[in-house]
């Protein structure tokens, strides 16, 4: 397990912040993709919700770690399904994991530079940008497919630093994936938190590489202070 780690806020500058399972409760895209999908095409295409469920999990599992994960075109394509639509339909799931708000102000009033970095597809966004209010908080909102490259690449936190200046060891990422906090700890990125709690629907993850917290609130100082342990 990773030792206690103490934050003091006045070395960082900049804070860059996935959105799926890290600010958004990721139980709409998990039952999105597990069960509303197969539903519908089985729905399309005929056969039964299990076999359909084999096949598509075969087929997602397939492009694991590439643009494609998240590419909501690539996936209308493949499955002969208006996936952006489909999403539109189940939107009311789109939910912001509690004190993720209260985060972004406490960053916003102490001049971080906060941006969102995520693989997510600009249609995704979108419509997860409407669908809740956090957009307005950040200096700068960077998606994967704008870069050419996943997170999960190593190279991607240096092309990033093409579109955002950032100093590495002074910048604070914050990731439910262990692949990318991995990739982004191999670029020199000095502040590594991993948000266990990524679903409302499932058991929160412990990283035994990284510090893991449930929610965002304990990455802010209860006093009137600078630094937080955890």
């Amino acid at each position: 397990m990773p030792l206690p780690l103490k934050i003091d806020w006045t070395l960082i500058d900049t804070v860059l912040l996935d959105m799926d399972g890290t600010l958004l409760d990721r139980h709409f895209d998990d039952h999105f993709w597990l069960e509303h999908v197969p539903i519908r095409y089985t729905e399309k295409h005929g056969g039964t919700i299990e076999a359909a469920k084999e096949k598509l999990y075969r087929m997602f599992r397939s492009q694991e770690n590439t643009l494609n994960w998240t590419d909501l075109d690539y996936w209308s394509e493949q499955l002969g399904l208006d996936i952006p639509v489909l999403k539109e339909e189940l939107n009311h799931l789109i939910a912001v994991h509690p004190f993720v708000t209260e985060f972004l102000l406490f960053l916003r009033q102490h001049g971080k530079k906060t941006y969102l970095v995520t693989n997510a597809h600009g249609k995704t966004l979108n419509l997860k940008l409407h669908r809740t209010t956090i957009g307005s908080y950040f200096d700068g909102i960077v998606s994967a497919h704008d870069l050419g490259l996943p997170k999960e690449d190593p190279a991607f936190w240096g092309k990033l630093q093409q579109a955002i200046p950032y100093q590495p060891q002074r910048t604070m990422l914050g990731e439910d994936s262990e692949t990318n906090l991995e990739t982004a700890r191999l670029f020199g990125i000095g502040y590594l938190i991993h948000v266990g709690r990524f679903s409302s629907t499932s058991t929160p993850s412990i990283s035994e590489r990284f510090q893991t917290i449930h929610y965002f609130s304990e990455l802010i100082p209860r006093d009137s202070g600078m630094t937080v342990s955890i």
